[in-house]
Formats: C-alpha cells, sequence, structure tokens
C-alpha cells in the first residue's frame, strides 16, 4: 500500500470539499481549485477528511495512488495558505522590476525582458534584495511561471550569473587556464 496515499487528508474548518465522480473541487479562503482524478482512483469523505483509495495493485493504479492524494492535499493547502516561490537575481546589472501587473528584467541583454503572468499568480520584486517573489493558490502554476522566470537567465557555472531559485546551489566550473 502506497504510505503517501493511504494517509487522509484533514479538511480545515473554513475549506469545502466537493467530490462528484472523477471531479474534485476545493473552496476555501483564497479561492477555488477544481481538478480531476484518474478513473482507476477514487476519493471519498469520511469524518471531515478526504480519503484516496486505488481500484487494483496493478503498477499504474499504485502510481497514481500517491500522486492523487498529494494533488488533492495540495489543493487543501492551496485556498487556505497559498504556495510561493522565490527567486533572485545574480549578476552586475541585473534587475528586475514591476510595470503595471507585467514583470520587466533587465538580464545583460540589449533589451528588458517582460514577462506578463497567468491571472492567478501575482509578482512582486524585492529590489534592495534583488528578489523576485511568485504567489498563488495552484502549486503547479507557480512552480510553473517560476521556472520560466528562471529560464529566461539559467544560472551559469563559471561566475554564477543568472535567476536562480532561493537556497538553489550554483556548482562554479574552474575557467580557462593561463598558459
Amino acid at each position: 500500500m502506497s504510505r503517501v496515499g493511504k494517509k487522509p487528508i484533514p479538511i480545515p474548518d473554513k475549506v469545502k470539499v466537493d467530490i462528484n465522480g472523477s471531479n474534485v473541487t476545493v473552496t476555501g479562503p483564497k479561492g477555488s481549485l477544481a481538478r480531476a482524478i484518474p478513473l482507476e482512483i477514487t476519493a471519498a469523505i469520511e469524518d471531515n477528511t478526504v480519503v484516496v483509495t486505488r481500484s487494483s495493485d496493478l503498477k499504474k493504479c499504485r502510481a497514481l495512488h500517491g500522486l492523487t492524494r498529494a494533488l488533492i492535499n495540495n489543493m487543501v493547502i492551496g485556498v487556505t495558505e497559498g504556495f510561493k516561490r522565490q527567486l533572485v537575481l545574480v549578476g552586475v546589472g541585473y534587475r528586475a522590476e514591476m510595470r503595471g501587473k507585467n514583470l520587466v528584467l533587465y538580464l545583460g541583454y540589449s533589451h528588458p525582458t517582460v514577462f506578463s503572468p497567468p491571472d492567478d499568480i501575482s509578482l512582486s520584486v524585492i529590489p534592495k534584495e534583488n528578489k523576485i517573489e511568485v504567489t498563488g493558490i495552484n502549486n503547479e502554476l507557480v512552480g510553473l511561471v517560476a521556472s520560466i522566470i528562471r529560464s529566461f537567465r539559467k544560472p551559469e557555472p563559471y561566475k554564477g550569473k543568472g535567476i536562480r531559485y532561493i537556497g538553489e546551489k550554483v556548482r562554479s566550473k574552474a575557467g580557462k587556464a593561463a598558459g
């Protein structure tokens, strides 16, 4: 049995979970999220918790069991607390600013890079620390937007310049030997 899959998901007081066949909708103080779950997996509400079960012991069903439970748990966490990813800009002259809802990045190119986030995501810039904060209720979307922003200038291994996640270690390589 999946260790992750068999753990029940507690439902906080302010959260409402609706299970309609293979669709799960979670509504809370920060918003509402909906997701379709695989047909091999069933979810039910028991004693103010969501219990996820699988139909058989096939390898695919076992894999989907823990995944589905984790996705529903992330939905519950998202509508109560939300998710946040932080990125830091490392490099001389690298900076970010907000223009309306758009993020404008100056990353050493001949032109600024403009990024407009999806509707569910909010971006903020901390200019003194050269940080960008990506926040939202959908964990998947927050991670995707953070990875798109990082892809504009990935950290390079020689000088370490680029956009990186907070806490990310960049292994530096030795440059050309003088000879």
